[in-house]
C-alpha cells in the first residue's frame, strides 16, 4: 500500500489567522508545502487536508489534492486521520502546514525506519539548538531521547536544564511538527482520551509517550522556518526573496 503525505491545513488559525493562505512570494503558504512534499522520493500521495475551500482553491489551482474534512477536528492529526479512513494506506506522515521551505528529504528519513520496524508507532523530526534565546522560548518545542533514538520526552521548557544557565547544553534538541504513523497507530492515537501531560504541555505527542508508545527521533537534513507568529513570516517572505534573487529570479 502506499505511503501518503497528508497537509492538514484549517482556516481559523489562532496564532496566525488564515496562515495557511499567507503570501510569500507570490505563492500561498501550503502551495509551498504541498509542492516540498511531492518531491519527496518515498511518497506517493500528497493530500491537503482542509476545512475551507479557500484553502481547496489554490491548491487544485496549482495541480494539488484537496480534500474537505470536517471543521470540529480537535488537531491536525485528527484531520489526517479522516482523510486515512478515506484513503488507504500504509504509513501517513502529518505534514505541518507553516513549514514552506522544508527539506524533502525529511520525509524519505522518516518513512524509512517505519517500513523497516513495522511495530515502530510513531516517527517525528528534531534539529540542534544552539540559541539561546530559541532554547529557553516556550513556543519552541525541545525533546529528549534515549539512547535508542527514540524520544523520552517534549516539553516546552528548556529540557535538558543544565545548571549552566546562560549557554545551551549540549545534545539540546528542537521538535519539528512532522509525524510519521503506521495506520493502524494512527487510528489507535486518535481514539485515545487527551493524557494529562498532553493537557499540561499542549503537546499531543505526550499522549503517545504516556500510553508507552515508541516515538522515533529522526535528525532533520536541512532545518527550515516553522511559521508560527508574523515576525517568522516575515522571516519566510524574506527567505524566499532572497532565494530568488540568488537564482536570478528576482
Amino acid at each position: 500500500m502506499p505511503v501518503i503525505a497528508v497537509i492538514p491545513a484549517r482556516y481559523g488559525s489562532t496564532r496566525l489567522p488564515a496562515k495557511a493562505l499567507a503570501d510569500i512570494d507570490g505563492v500561498p503558504m501550503v502551495v509551498r508545502v504541498w509542492q516540498q512534499a511531492r518531491r519527496a522520493a518515498s511518497i506517493d500521495r500528497v493530500i491537503v487536508a482542509t476545512d475551507d475551500e479557500r484553502i481547496a482553491a489554490p491548491v487544485r489551482a496549482a495541480g494539488g489534492e484537496a480534500m474537505m474534512t470536517s471543521a470540529d477536528h480537535p488537531s491536525g492529526t485528527d484531520r489526517v486521520a479522516e482523510v486515512a479512513r478515506k484513503v488507504r494506506g500504509e504509513v501517513y506522515v502529518n505534514v505541518q502546514g507553516d513549514l514552506p521551505f522544508f527539506d524533502p528529504r525529511d520525509l524519505d528519513a522518516l518513512v524509512a525506519p517505519m517500513i523497516e520496524d513495522r511495530t515502530l508507532e510513531m516517527a517525528t523530526l528534531a534539529t540542534a539548538i544552539s540559541d539561546l534565546e530559541e532554547y529557553r522560548n516556550p513556543n519552541v518545542v525541545k525533546v529528549v531521547c534515549a539512547a535508542s533514538g527514540d524520544a523520552l520526552y517534549f516539553s516546552r521548557s528548556p529540557i535538558p536544564f543544565g545548571r549552566d544557565v546562560e549557554s545551551v547544553p549540549a545534545g539540546a534538541l528542537r521538535h519539528i511538527g512532522v509525524y510519521a504513523f503506521q495506520r493502524d497507530s494512527l487510528m489507535r492515537f486518535t481514539a485515545i482520551a487527551q493524557s494529562r501531560l498532553e493537557k499540561i504541555e499542549k503537546l499531543e505527542q505526550l499522549r503517545a509517550l504516556e500510553n508507552g508508545w515508541r516515538i522515533r527521533v529522526i535528525a532533520s537534513h536541512s532545518p527550515s522556518i516553522e511559521v508560527d507568529t508574523s515576525h517568522d513570516l516575515d522571516r519566510a517572505r524574506r527567505a524566499a526573496h532572497n532565494s530568488m534573487k540568488s537564482e536570478g529570479r528576482a
